[in-house]
């Protein structure tokens, strides 16, 4: 699948980029850090055992049938097409937001990636355990392979791109088991679509504000991310033993409390990429933590109580630390420098994790009950 996207020359005066380049027109990879994109990979024999009918009763055989035939009818299969307005308008962003929409685009494009690379494999190895939910894995890369093309090539309207052949052969894969990745996979498509959507509708509302027409593709991308949150939904309700027990109430909130952090830090590193098209950062950011939080509540075992009016208060002290730790990093400040700073940090997140939580979808019922579980 070619997605190494053409490259273009940055428009007459501009200024110098402030990104490194491989080689001309192709952006070297951000440095990694814990808050950028990542890849994963998994016990992919763990995850045969888990799909294959002859041990996994639970397993519903015909809600799988009916979610690949929602995959295979490729809603967006023409969606994706673009037209001259989109170097047009790359050509009239300048300055930082010029600076801001790459490194948008960017980030974007390797989280889009790095999907694919974890559902192709997953689709080319469950191919012979369970053919359905291969298939769904392997039309789900199909998905993520349009967008991360999709981006690598928006950002060569404005100059650059990213070599993802090499991304996949030089950047560092985290391991995580096949229960982790349910969680931490259903949580990031279900922010996507809250995050797409969420910003759409502001443009809709506020057209001056749409600097660069890829915004206006994401009403139906965001069916795209939507869907496969709903797969992976599917896949948890096949498992019950990751819903019905105090250690998956403690990974569910770990996982909300990873994701919702993770992009309220970046986000607010990057608030100049908000403003750009008239949004608030936090206001934006609070939205999509309480929407998303609210689907999750339809599966998860239990949720962060972001509601809590002490939730966002302490991301607002998490937002403060990290800012510190940019400036000393841009400082050159030993680890030791930085202790207090990451303990600070570290402390709000345990406490948020020892806030009371909501129990939700996947909740233990009264004895005597008809049904054990609810979803």
């Amino acid at each position: 699948l070619a997605l190494t996207a053409a490259r273009r020359a940055a428009p007459r005066g501009a200024a110098a980029s402030p990104f490194k380049e491989m080689r001309k027109g192709v952006k070297e990879a951000a440095d990694e850090t814990l808050l950028t994109p990542r890849f994963y990979t998994t016990d992919f024999d763990e995850m045969e055992q888990l799909f294959n009918t002859e041990f996994n009763a639970k397993l519903n055989e015909e809600e799988m049938k009916c979610l690949l035939g929602e995959f295979a009818t490729d809603y967006n299969q023409t969606h994706f097409v673009r037209d001259a307005s989109f170097k047009e308008a790359a050509d009239k962003v300048t300055g930082d937001a010029r600076n801001i929409f790459i490194e948008f685009l960017e980030r974007s494009c390797t989280a889009e990636f790095s999907g694919f690379l974890l559902y192709k494999e997953l689709g080319r190895r469950l191919k012979k355990t369970n053919p359905t939910v291969a298939e769904i894995f392997t039309l789900m890369s199909r998905d993520e392979a349009r967008h991360a093309g999709f981006l690598n090539k928006a950002m060569s309207d404005f100059g650059l791109s990213l070599d993802l052949g090499f991304l996949t052969k030089t950047r560092k894969y985290t391991f995580f088991k096949p229960k982790f990745i349910f969680y931490a996979t259903y949580l990031s498509e279900k922010i996507g679509y809250w995050r797409y959507i969420s910003i759409y509708r502001h443009l809709q509302k506020n057209p001056e504000n749409e600097l660069y027409p890829i915004f206006s593709k994401f009403e139906n991308w965001c069916q795209d991310e939507n869907r496969h949150g709903d797969f992976f939904a599917a896949l948890l309700k096949s498992q019950p033993q990751f819903l019905n027990n105090w250690e998956a109430k403690l990974w569910s909130r770990f996982f909300c409390l990873s994701v919702y952090v993770t992009m309220y830090l970046n986000d607010h590193q990057r608030s100049a990429f908000y403003e750009s098209v008239g949004l608030n950062t936090k206001q934006f950011n609070q939205h999509v933590i309480l929407e998303t939080n609210r689907t999750t509540a339809r599966i998860f075992p239990q949720v962060i109580d972001v509601e809590n009016p002490q939730f966002f208060e302490r991301l607002d002290r998490m937002v403060e630390s990290n800012a510190k730790l940019v400036a000393l990093g841009k400082e050159g400040a030993s680890v030791v420098d930085k202790a207090p700073v990451i303990a600070a940090m570290a402390g709000e997140l345990v406490k948020i994790l020892l806030m009371p939580p909501v129990d939700s979808g996947s909740m233990d019922m009264e004895e005597g009950t008809e049904a054990a579980l609810v979803y």
